[in-house]
């Protein structure tokens, strides 16, 4: 299982976190695999055979070939049909609604084709240069010369959403939106609206999220208690914390490690 990360050029930092790629050959990619929220949106092309995404314990759809997979709030389950070659963008949680003019709350927990999302002539004309790419330099290069073609100046990010964001990652999380908004109920509202029209989701799911993002990567590296981990993720108490844990990945804390489903996500967390 080969994962790597790719940054983005200065002019597209603000709006990618980075780009990746994932490698898997058949013989280590047959079990399904619990894929958990990260905060992000993703626009991702299979370069491989079919993924399958389950929408319950014995059903699954294909996934598209070249999509875009919104917030998701509950874990999900994929598993490959062969080769996986995945390549993708990892948005900032503001950042795709900069390239798209569909609502960004229309694509929570779901894939969406690009060819809903774009014109389809250059929809088909990004998906073809990233197949025919020999690289994935060239394939950055390419889908970076997208996302530049479709920013508009005049559209900014909302700049409370922005701040609120970074502060957000910068506290993992662990602030309260009525701490940002000093209780101002009218801001409070008003944060809330722009969240959904710019990220999707409510600034209050998105602090669980990146809360959750902190604790995982202190399980996975294994350097804290479950009892210290809900302590610095500032979580009421463990109780708090394995409730959030479970809601966010379908399994408790203490049987995280068990579960083969999960190797794909410590990977993508560590």
């Amino acid at each position: 299982m080969n994962y790597n990360r790719f940054q983005p050029s200065k002019d597209l930092a603000s709006f990618v976190k980075f780009f990746w790629t994932l490698e898997v050959f058949p013989e280590e990619s047959a079990e399904r695999q619990r894929i958990v929220p990260d905060g992000c949106i993703e626009l991702a092309f299979v370069l491989g055979d079919d993924i399958k995404r389950y929408t319950s314990e014995n059903d699954y759809i294909i996934q598209p070939r070249a999509m875009v997979l919104g917030q998701t709030l509950t874990p999900f389950y994929i598993q490959p049909t062969g080769y996986v070659y995945t390549f993708a963008a990892s948005f900032f949680p503001y950042g795709f609604s900069n390239f798209v003019s569909r609502p960004i709350k229309s694509l929570i927990n779901k894939e969406t084709s690009i060819y809903e999302l774009f014109e389809h002539n250059e929809a088909k004309q990004l998906e073809g240069g990233i197949i025919k790419a020999l690289s994935t330099r060239e394939r950055i290069n390419i889908l970076e010369a997208f996302l530049f073609s479709k920013m508009s100046d005049q559209r900014t990010i909302e700049n409370i959403v922005k701040t609120t964001v970074e502060i957000l990652f910068s506290n993992n999380g662990s602030i309260s939106i009525n701490e940002i908004t000093n209780s101002d109920r009218s801001k409070k509202r008003q944060l809330e609206r722009q969240f959904l029209d710019v990220i999707g989701i409510s600034p209050k799911q998105l602090s669980k999220v990146i809360r959750l993002q902190a604790a995982l990567k202190l399980l996975i590296n294994r350097e804290e208690s479950l009892t210290h981990i809900a302590y610095e993720g500032n979580y009421y108490d463990q109780s708090h914390f394995i409730k959030d844990f479970k809601e966010f990945t379908g399994v408790r804390p203490s049987d995280f490690f068990g579960e083969k489903s999960m190797v794909l996500s410590s990977l993508l967390y560590k």
